[in-house]
This record gives C-alpha cells, structure tokens and sequence, in this order.
C-alpha cells in the first residue's frame, strides 16, 4: 500500500489514519517500539523543514531509523528512476519522496517494492492534508458537519484537502481564483463536486460566514522567490490575489480559526498579525504532522 495521493484512500482508511495519529499523540510511549529495526529511506528532491523533521523524528520515536537523501547528493540525478527505486527498496522498509513533478513520483512507485510516501509534489500533499484534517477533529470533536474554506491559489495543498474533506463528511469551500497549473485535477473537482460537500465561489466574505476554519497557503510558489527571473510572475499573482489576503479585517467577519501549512509568508497572503492572533493554530498543524505521519508509518509499515 502506498500514500500518493488520498484520491485512492478510502474514507475509512483516512477516518482510521487521522484516529490513530490522535491516539499516538496522547499515548506516544505506547508506540515507542512499533517500528523497531525498520529502516525509511526519505529522498528529498524538495526543501523541507516540517515533512524532513516530522518523518525523521517519527520513525525515531517508533524504535526505528531514517536515512536522509538529498536529491543532489544521490545518483537519482543520473540514474533511471525505475532502477534507483526498486535498489533503495533492498535497503529500506519503506521510501518517503517530496518531488517537483507527481509523475516523477509515480516512476518511484512504479520501481519501489516497499510502500511509497508522497512527502509533496506539484499535484498533492496527502500527508499535510491528514495532518490538517487531525487538527480540525482535535479542535471540533469531530470532522462530521466542520466547514473549512480554503482561499488563494489552488494548489497541491488545496487538492489534498478537497480529497479528503469530501471523504470524511467536512465540507470545503474553494476560494481560488486561479488553478497553479501543474496542480490542476479536473477528476478530483469533478468528484468532489458530486459529493455536495464541494463549493466554490468568490465570494470570500459570502464564504466564510459559517465557516469554522479559514484556510490559505502562499500565493507565490518557494521558489519565486529564490528566483529572479519569477519576479514578474511572483508580481502579477500578488495583484491578483491581494484582495484575498486574510487580514484583521477579514478576521472580524467570521468566527473561524485560521489554519496555514507553513512557511507563510506575511505581508502576502496573511499578515503578520494574523499569524499571531491566538485564532491562528497553524503550529498545532504543524505538530500535529508529526503524530499522523507516525500513523501513516504504522500503517504502511508496520504490522496491523
């Protein structure tokens, strides 16, 4: 079984995951042995603070081991994908991979003969999804009947929500203006939307009138704003998406908590105030990465 994307995940599978992350984060000791002696390969073709640390210090409080591989650093740059896959699966009890591109990750899976974990790529982000969907149960109670409106660009995390929201009976409402382009999944909307639990609008202030938890996510792709030559790119998304920035003002309009996946970058679309508010539980989704991941792990790896 692989994690690629919560589109193949059942809602059972996704209900019992988000559980089980609850449980290992109010009984961490428990599992302190759950993964003894087995080995994750983590392949990191992306930068990452919270999928590197939340996995590596995982697998460390279930008893094992993870090996880190920068992308740079590897014959992955020179090899097939296939091949490199199918020699790290004799090392490792399980591969871990945040890629650039989704098919890349799919020629991973298609060479890998131990479970494949989708760290990030430019269609999903299952794991921050899972994480996210932990967070709202945490703070509800539950996820039947929550609604989280989800505003900026739709991205990989926005799909992953959508995936999931609309399997667990969360209702998720899009404001989005523009698709990122490698993001794009007309299946997944197209599904979502007939569930009844999938809208979309531009009217942010319509939106998020009942919500419970206000979601956005950097307008501006990570790597704009290392690069020079994205400057007019970087520029024309932040008038596009201005108008969307969750502020004070759009605080004193809804009751929500405001949820981001990190790194958030202020003065775009949050500020900085914000951030700060006691409304704002983007660290809890944060730790809370680290205690679902570990389900996952358990999941994929362990024995059930």
């Amino acid at each position: 079984m692989d994690l690629l994307t919560l589109k193949t995940w059942t809602p059972e599978e996704i209900l019992a995951t988000v559980e089980e992350g609850l449980e290992v984060k109010a009984h961490p000791r428990r599992y302190g042995e759950a993964l003894k002696g087995q080995t994750l390969a983590m392949l990191f073709q992306k930068t990452s603070t919270r999928t590197r640390c939340a996995f590596e210090v995982g697998m460390t409080q279930l008893g094992g081991h993870a090996i880190y591989l920068d992308w740079r650093s590897t014959n992955f740059l020179l090899a097939d994908l296939k091949d490199e896959a199918q020699v790290l699966s004799r090392y490792a009890d399980g591969i871990m991979a945040r890629m650039l591109k989704h098919e890349d990750l799919r020629q991973l899976a298609a060479g890998a003969e131990v479970p494949l974990i989708n760290g990030c790529c430019d269609r999903y982000h299952p794991c921050q999804a899972l994480g996210d969907l932990m967070t709202v149960w945490e703070i509800q109670g539950k996820l039947d009947g929550a609604h989280l409106v989800y505003v900026g660009i739709r991205n990989n995390v926005c799909n992953s929500l959508i995936a999931a929201c609309t399997k667990v009976g969360v209702r998720i409402t899009a404001v989005t203006p523009e698709v990122n382009g490698p993001s794009e999944d007309a299946e997944l909307v197209a599904e979502a939307r007939s569930t009844g639990l999938f809208e979309e609008t531009l009217d942010l202030n319509g939106a998020i009138r009942d919500a419970d938890f206000l979601y956005t996510d950097t307008w501006v792709d990570m790597e704009f704003f290392l690069d020079p030559e994205q400057e007019a790119e970087k520029e024309r998304r932040v008038q596009v998406f201005t108008p969307y920035q969750i502020n004070a003002k759009v605080l004193r309009r809804t009751r929500a908590l405001v949820m981001h996946c990190l790194p958030a970058h202020k003065g775009y679309e949050v500020t900085a105030e914000v951030m700060a508010s006691p409304r704002c539980v983007a660290v809890d989704q944060a730790e809370n990465r680290l205690h679902v991941q570990k389900a996952v792990l358990m999941r994929l790896l362990g024995n059930e």
